[in-house]
């Protein structure tokens, strides 16, 4: 058995444990504490992340969509080995060729010629690997800066930097094709990921925030539906104008 099998095997077996209590996805595992940490992450948006993502607004949008484009293909690396894990050969391909295709002619990814091409690379992580092989998402709460998450998305966002090829070359610092890069890296694609990510749903997130009566549950009900949506592959409504929750 190979170290990616065993990887994914104690991952699930963990997750199956810590959220086997956990019969529904609603139920929280300490509300007040995440409420807290909610608000504490809405006082950093305030101050850090919301300007920041506002200046990022500002800027040409050949460069906003390069960027974008840029940490979209980086992103890609970590859907091949969960394609694969989930049976899917044909996704794995299309995420492989989208990859390659971006990275040469694209110029890095810098721009998206995969896409033009008709190649269309199917976003997946090992969360979604796991939900395809029925692990439940134990209970939900909420992480500092990282926001809302699940057991079952928790012990998958570690289980990712063991087969991400881009995590395992710079957050792990293991040399891949004679390749490696530094933590700084990582971080900063990271970042740039999240910083993109808010300043796409700029608008969104204002209009989420207004119109809830009760911004935290509203918020986590957006973070559960798309999580199953995810799992399931099913295409957005025309009225979802929200981008990748999982960014």
């Amino acid at each position: 058995m190979n170290l990616v099998k065993q990887v994914i095997i104690i991952l699930s077996l963990f997750a199956l444990s810590m959220g086997a209590s956990q019969a529904k996805t609603e139920k929280e595992c300490f509300e007040k504490t995440s409420r807290a940490i909610f608000k504490f992450n809405q006082g950093l948006d305030r101050a850090i992340i919301g300007p920041i993502a506002k200046g990022y607004n500002k800027l040409p949008e050949p460069i906003r969509r390069g960027t974008g484009n840029f940490t979209s293909n980086i992103a890609t690396l970590l859907s091949i080995p969960n394609q694969l894990l989930q049976g899917n050969i044909e996704g794995a391909g299309d995420s492989l060729g989208s990859f390659m295709i971006n990275s040469t002619v694209g110029v890095l990814g810098i721009a998206d010629v995969a896409s033009s091409l008709g190649i269309k690379d199917t976003k997946e992580d090992l969360s979604q690997t796991l939900g395809v092989y029925g692990v439940k998402s134990g209970c939900y709460f909420v992480l500092p800066v990282l926001g809302p998450t699940t057991v079952r998305d928790t012990v998958a966002m570690m289980g990712d930097t063991f087969i991400d090829p881009f995590a395992t070359m710079t957050w792990r610092q293991k040399e891949i094709f004679n390749s490696k890069g530094k933590k700084t890296e990582y971080l900063t694609v990271k970042g740039t990921t999240a910083v993109d990510f808010r300043a796409t749903n700029d608008k969104n997130f204002e209009s989420l925030k207004k119109n809830s009566i009760d911004h935290y549950a509203a918020t986590k009900s957006l973070y559960l539906q798309n999580k199953i949506k995810k799992i399931q592959n099913s295409s957005a409504s025309e009225e979802d104008d929200w981008g990748n929750l999982d960014n």
